[in-house]
């Protein structure tokens, strides 16, 4: 028999706040955690707005010492680890540390200090090149660290998947437990990309909104005067478990991970497919041992891309048929931006929260619908509704697809 996964705790950095409990509280009220980039002067981008995260402290997690060893995704991730660790109640013993692994998903890495040392070694030459670049900059770090501080010693290791990378993250972990070779993993996502070249090569592509006058209101999933996503950073972590091993000590338990689908569209590198995605969907729900018509609740990719947006609904429809007008949807990425490779756990928070407390998050700055979206997306308020079976779905350039399900316990 399969073993079952628990989530026993969870960790966050966002543009809403710098822990789960203000994080979910904007989330749950829609507040909007974008506005115009402050982390460089950005008048001269196609796009000058950014889902930032604010007043961030990198010292409750990281000796100050330690802190110019890193590039800001690591530091992320590091606080969202220490709140995920915390909030499970785990005691990494140096027994349990060969039993406690860690996996990232990051999708672009460390592309602050690049930018930053690319800029060092062109005007003051080789010799100001920072021993630590490379461990700065190379994506596995973030779990790297996260096993150094925390004395994990299991499995450790970095998904990068573009904009699906913690979802994969996330699933395989899952995969590890289930085959007995863990009894608990630290999983989830980094990213810090608000960065010149970050903004400067999305615009480049004409895949971010250009609605510079309001910021605040450029992330409109499934509106008809969405022009494209807003780049959001932060972390997501999540605490994963075999549920026999979470129940013999005690752990307060928030839900099953219980389904795991990915897929490939083999299709198009950025253009979106409907067929993917849907078998995705399918091999989720397959996994979790649920059927289509008990699904509640569907966090959405949603980045706010004319084409993407509706592309996933197709797929929503595709897999749920006719229950999918059942379903209560909702892209969070109009709050908090899209966080690339750590979109997937970061929105992975906020659905355990919306189970957990019965509460659907909206989808904000609905101001006009598009036709063509004619499922229950939670246009701009929140609403109350039982969730016992919630999925989290992630798509990427490359065409890769994750989608979890997660399950009441």
């Amino acid at each position: 028999m399969r073993k079952r996964i628990a989530v026993t705790g969870m960790g966050c950095v966002s543009p809403l706040g710098n822990n789960v409990a203000t994080t979910w509280e904007g989330a749950s009220r829609g507040k909007s955690g974008i506005d115009r980039i402050t982390k460089f002067d950005p008048s001269e981008y196609r796009s000058q707005m950014a889902g930032e995260v604010k007043n961030f402290d990198p010292t409750v997690a990281v000796d100050p010492t330690e802190i110019k060893k890193m590039d800001v995704f690591i530091q992320y991730a590091l606080v969202a680890a220490k709140e995920a660790l915390a909030d499970s109640g785990l005691q990494i013993t140096e027994e349990l540390s060969y039993d406690v692994g860690v996996s990232v998903g990051i999708g672009i890495g460390g592309l602050t200090s690049i930018e930053r040392t690319d800029h060092l070694l062109l005007e003051r030459g080789p010799r100001k090149v920072s021993p630590f670049f490379i461990p700065m900059v190379i994506s596995n770090m973030a779990a790297g660290y996260i096993s150094l501080i925390h004395n994990c010693k299991n499995y450790n290791a970095s998904t990068v998947s573009a904009c699906s990378s913690s979802n994969h993250s996330i699933g395989d972990a899952a995969r590890i437990i289930e085959r007995g070779d863990a009894k608990a993993m630290v999983v989830g996502g980094a990213e810090a990309a608000i960065t010149p070249l970050g903004i400067g090569g999305f615009a480049a592509m004409r895949a971010l909104s250009t609605r510079n006058d309001d910021p605040q209101t450029a992330s409109r999933p499934y509106d008809v005067g969405r022009d494209g996503f807003v780049m959001g950073e932060g972390a997501g972590i999540l605490v994963i478990e075999d549920y026999d091993f979470a129940v013999a000590r005690g752990a307060r338990i928030y839900c099953e991970l219980a389904g795991y689908g990915f897929s490939s569209d083999a299709y198009h590198i950025t253009a979106p497919n409907t067929d993917g995605p849907t078998r995705a969907m399918r091999m989720a729900i397959k996994d979790a041992q649920v059927n289509p018509e008990q699904m509640d609740y569907i966090n959405t990719h949603g980045t706010s891309t004319p084409a993407g947006d509706i592309n996933e609904l197709k797929a929503v429809k595709n897999t749920f048929g006719a229950h999918a007008k059942s379903i209560s949807l909702s892209s969070t990425k109009s709050m908090i931006g899209h966080l690339l490779g750590a979109a997937g756990a970061l929105e992975g928070v906020l659905t355990i929260k919306a189970m957990q407390h019965g509460i659907v998050p909206p989808t904000i700055n609905l101001h006009e619908m598009d036709p063509e979206c004619d499922l229950d997306i939670t246009p701009n308020k929140a609403k109350e509704r039982e969730i016992r079976v919630a999925m989290s779905n992630s798509f990427g350039f490359g065409g890769t697809n994750a989608t979890l399900v997660f399950k009441r316990a």
